[in-house]
């Protein structure tokens, strides 16, 4: 039986940092859905569809990895798409405690276990949301994103 994963997020835009994850992730499951969380309280940089393209993208040749969106409950999408496994990143302790939070949550109400992995030390300092105030003041990322990543809208 395949070991199947899904990483949750919104991915706005997808970083270094998130890729490495999922590299890193391939090595406990056989198959990982990228879920893109459609998120209506978040006011997004890059449109769903686009955040869908710019992933699938760095995936093409690699069919242990799908990108999905999403809109319900995480553990809900998880068990939709028979992943026993959610994959999470932290990068700090304020992190930390929420995950697990969140992490203890889902294992309690739907089975499913998470796989909290700790981000890389020199990635520590790579989210989204300053990789997207970089972009609306006109900066270069492309150092925090994956090589072959397009972000042109």
């Amino acid at each position: 039986m395949k070991k199947k994963a899904i990483f949750p997020g919104t991915f706005d835009p997808f970083t270094i940092g998130h890729y490495s994850l999922v590299k890193r992730s391939l090595e406990l499951v056989d198959e990982i859905v990228i879920a893109i969380g459609i998120n209506d309280a978040k006011k997004s940089y890059f449109p769903l569809e686009k955040r869908i393209e710019m992933i699938e993208s760095l995936y093409r040749d690699d069919n242990r990895v799908s990108v999905k969106a999403y809109d319900k409950l995480t553990v809900d999408y998880a068990k939709e798409v028979d992943a026993a496994f959610i994959v999470r990143g932290i990068r700090s302790v304020n992190d930390f405690e929420y995950e697990k939070t969140i992490a203890d949550m889902n294992r309690n109400i739907a089975g499913i276990e998470t796989f909290i992995l700790f981000t890389e030390p020199e990635l520590t300092h790579i989210s989204s949301t300053i990789v997207r105030e970089l972009l609306r003041f006109g900066h270069d990322v492309s150092q925090f994103i994956p090589k072959g990543m397009s972000l042109d809208l």
